[in-house]
């Protein structure tokens, strides 16, 4: 009998983690043991108080986990357990997406005023924390994304985060090679790699600089002997520095020789 009771309160626990009220729970577990029943049969079965009964099924009504007959008296069935957890569930995963999306833009749009007056400038090491950063800001941007990037270093990553965005807000690319078919709404500019860079072997240095909605600015830099470095900021003469930066090597035409 205890093992009973401790796996019904278990249950219990389960589906108010899916977004139940201990009450909805209750009457939920007590119309699954029953083919349809009236409120009455459901304060009984269920040990919810009676006048708590309607508000309840109205609301689970609302979440898909009851349906609700037109005969005298009205009785009441639960739906079958695997659509209404999958339910449960979907919405439950909905709701943590917009969650995440808002808790998101709350960190990412903290004021320089409540930090002070410092500017900072993140540094950021190591292949995994640079691509995980990246692909961060890149799938979060709200308003435009602007990218230049060469080299092979997170090519793949970077297209693949630039394309899942596609359509969703301005994207303009400049690289020196873009690995697939053109898309049709992102503007990519495929140029060679300006003078300064010419002389150095491909494999051997890479890196880009990535502008996402032009109020959050990361740089990334690559090399053989020195690894991988980043340097991130949203402080206004780091994300105009390169922002300039930016412009100017989108506009400039480089000759390949």
């Amino acid at each position: 009998m205890a093992e009973n009771a401790s796996s019904f309160l278990s249950l219990t626990e389960s589906l108010k983690s899916l977004g139940l009220t201990k009450y909805e729970a209750l009457v939920y577990i007590g119309l699954l043991k029953v083919s349809g029943a009236t409120a009455t049969e459901i304060h009984e079965i269920s040990g919810v108080p009676r006048a708590s009964v309607y508000p309840v099924l109205d609301r689970l009504i609302q979440k898909n986990l009851v349906s609700v007959s037109h005969a005298t008296p009205r009785r009441f069935d639960a739906i079958p357990p695997d659509d209404g957890i999958d339910y449960l569930l979907e919405t439950v995963q909905t709701d943590a997406q917009k969650a995440k999306k808002m808790l998101s833009r709350i960190y990412r749009d903290r004021s320089l005023k409540e930090r002070g007056d410092q500017e900072f400038i993140w540094s950021i090491r190591g292949d995994e924390h640079i691509r995980s950063r990246l692909t961060d800001l890149l799938h979060h941007a709200d308003d435009s994304i602007h990218a230049l990037f060469f080299g092979d270093f997170l090519r793949a990553e970077i297209i693949n985060a630039l394309k899942e965005r596609e359509g969703a807000i301005p994207i303009r690319v400049v690289t020196d090679y873009w690995d697939g078919p053109m898309p049709d709404i992102i503007s990519v500019n495929v140029k060679p790699r300006p003078p300064f860079l010419k002389n150095i072997r491909i494999p051997s240095v890479a890196g880009g600089v990535f502008l996402m909605d032009r109020q959050r600015a990361m740089v990334i830099m690559v090399s053989e002997e020195e690894g991988s470095t980043a340097l991130f900021s949203e402080a206004p003469g780091f994300v105009k520095f390169f922002t300039l930066y930016w412009e100017i090597l989108s506009e400039t035409e480089f000759t390949s020789c």
